[in-house]
């Protein structure tokens, strides 16, 4: 009889050690990309026609919102597609919408709030939502969700259209790992149009699960070096996702493991004093020629000046001579950054993972202390003051 196995672990040792959940989450994500596409696909007609009279006008403006990594699915996408469609698109997370919700919705522009939840229970993606609803008429809503019975997908509002993504990518565990990769996925679909991802879902999903299988053992063996500080950066979209990987490390680690996230280009002016000879550095390499250059620039240099522990390039366009320090996504050379996202971020949630367990914690549940929520808990949201 077989064993079943998560991350090259076995699932009873998983399960013992508070690891099954995020270990089988983190692996899922190919498949649950391609159930994501499949069910995208379905509603083409029906998307167009809710999402392209606002992503068809110059006039108006799209924003992407989200709490936490939620957030960061805006961020990665953002610059991406203000670039496509005719609206400007922005990403602004709830947070900052329901402290300062005049400063960003603007009563005289047609606007697309698009909405992502994995549980479609947090207090600020329900405020943002009412608060669009208050100031701007004519507002419409994409809401992207992971959770059938969450609050979000329920909200009254005027327009709106729920993505209700696969029941899987309700992530169990404490950190979101499949349901960031398929709410951002669902969001290029919607916005960018699923007919020109047709022909890519299956390459991006095999890089993906490629990468979950072959990195593992290099990223197990540097997580079990101990770093006590680790940088991510990376240039256009994959700032984004540097932050997210910021996050994702802190919350497996429960805050034991410093991180810093930032361009590498902008790393130069200032933040490169974060770096030690007990740090790793993390680098998302471009796939755009341009931006390449100016990415390994800054890898020659950290590592040239010898003051961090190691300089990972993690990279569609492995250069032979840095093979020893180079994470590899195979079968990518001619992809577009976008297409890159979810290779790259597995890369970040497998590092998260292994630090997790060498730190002896529970990836399922790190915060043993309780004082972080998955839902946040306690957070007052006052109305609007005249």
């Amino acid at each position: 009889m077989t064993t079943a196995e998560y991350l090259g672990v076995p699932e009873a040792e998983l399960a013992a050690s508070g690891a099954l959940h995020t270990a089988r989450e983190i692996e899922q994500q190919p498949r649950m990309l391609a159930r994501t596409h499949a069910l995208l696909a379905q509603l083409r007609e029906r998307i167009e026609a809710f999402v392209g009279p606002i992503a068809h006008d110059p006039a108006a403006r799209i924003i992407l919102t989200g709490a936490g990594t939620s957030a960061y699915i805006g961020q990665c996408l953002a610059p991406l597609l203000d670039r496509q469609l005719a609206a400007r698109v922005d990403a602004v997370p709830t947070t900052d919408i329901v402290s300062c919700p005049r400063l960003y919705l603007d009563p005289h522009q047609p606007l697309l709030l698009v909405s992502f939840g994995r549980s479609g229970n947090s207090p600020e993606s329900l405020a943002a939502v009412e608060l669009a609803e208050t100031l701007v008429p004519g507002v419409r809503h994409l809401l992207v969700t992971c959770n059938p019975d969450g609050a979000l997908g329920r909200i009254a509002a005027r327009q709106a259209m729920t993505l209700q993504l696969p029941e899987e990518t309700h992530d169990a565990s404490f950190a979101m790992t499949s349901s960031f990769s398929c709410m951002m996925y669902a969001t290029l679909a919607a916005l960018a149009g699923i007919d020109a991802l047709d022909q890519r879902i299956a390459v991006v999903a095999d890089a993906t699960a490629r990468v979950i299988a072959d990195a593992r053992p290099a990223l197990q063996e540097l997580a079990l070096r101990g770093f006590d500080r680790v940088a991510y950066l990376g240039s256009g979209p994959f700032q984004g996702l540097a932050r997210e990987a910021c996050l994702k490390l802190g919350e497996l680690s429960n805050g034991a493991v410093a991180t810093c996230f930032d361009s590498p280009l902008g790393f130069r002016h200032g933040p490169k004093t974060f770096v030690t000879d007990r740090t790793l550095v993390m680098v998302f390499v471009s796939g755009d020629a341009t931006t390449r250059r100016y990415d390994q620039d800054l890898i020659d240099e950290l590592r040239q000046d010898g003051c961090a522990a190691r300089v990972i390039e993690v990279t569609a366009h492995p250069r032979p001579l840095a093979a020893r320090d180079t994470l590899a996504v195979p079968g990518m050379a001619a992809a577009q950054d976008v297409e890159l996202l979810w290779p790259y971020v597995a890369v970040a949630q497998l590092y998260a993972f292994f630090a997790s367990r060498a730190l002896g914690l529970s990836p399922d549940n790190p915060n043993v202390q309780g004082t972080v929520n998955r839902v946040v808990q306690g957070v007052r949201i006052h109305p609007l003051a005249d």
